[in-house]
């Protein structure tokens, strides 16, 4: 294997584990502040969000290691610098709404982690078509959540 898919599949494995620890740590829904929010209508059951994020990381690492195997120069680089700007965008939301209450940068923020997240998924259908259709759920979700958010904003 080349040096650049190896270091794209390091890339890759690092950016997940730092967004899920990162996101473990910064994101709060069990304290009292969050709680106290209005919630948008559209936002989804809580057990929901428990299912989903372990799907999220876990096709995250899948994708881009068939990203880093099987995709050539131009597109491992899109798919790194594309993850690496989205999973930023989304844990300064993390921050900016858990720590910092500032609810509508926050949902700036996650605005741009969906639109990082588009090059993404294309780097993925790009590459196999299979880690295409398996990041189109994170794609929706992450616009969904900025959705969320700008609803928070809104609201509160």
């Amino acid at each position: 294997m080349s040096t650049g898919r190896v270091l794209a599949a390091l890339a890759t494995v690092l950016l997940v584990v730092l967004y899920a620890s990162g996101s473990g740590w910064l994101v709060s829904t069990g304290d009292s502040w969050y709680r106290s929010l209005e919630a948008p209508p559209w936002q989804p059951p809580d057990a929901v969000f428990g299912l989903i994020w372990p799907y999220n990381f876990v096709v995250l690492i899948a994708a881009g290691l068939a990203v880093a195997a099987h995709g050539t120069p131009n597109i491992r680089v899109l798919w790194v610098a594309c993850l690496a700007a989205s999973i930023t965008a989304a844990l300064a939301w993390a921050w900016l709404f858990y720590e910092k209450h500032e609810l509508p940068a926050a949902a700036i923020a996650l605005s741009v982690a969906a639109v990082a997240t588009a090059p993404i998924v294309f780097a993925a259908f790009r590459t196999r078509t299979w880690a295409g259709i398996v990041l189109v759920p994170y794609q929706v979700w992450v616009a969904l959540a900025a959705s969320l958010s700008f609803g928070y904003a809104r609201l509160n």
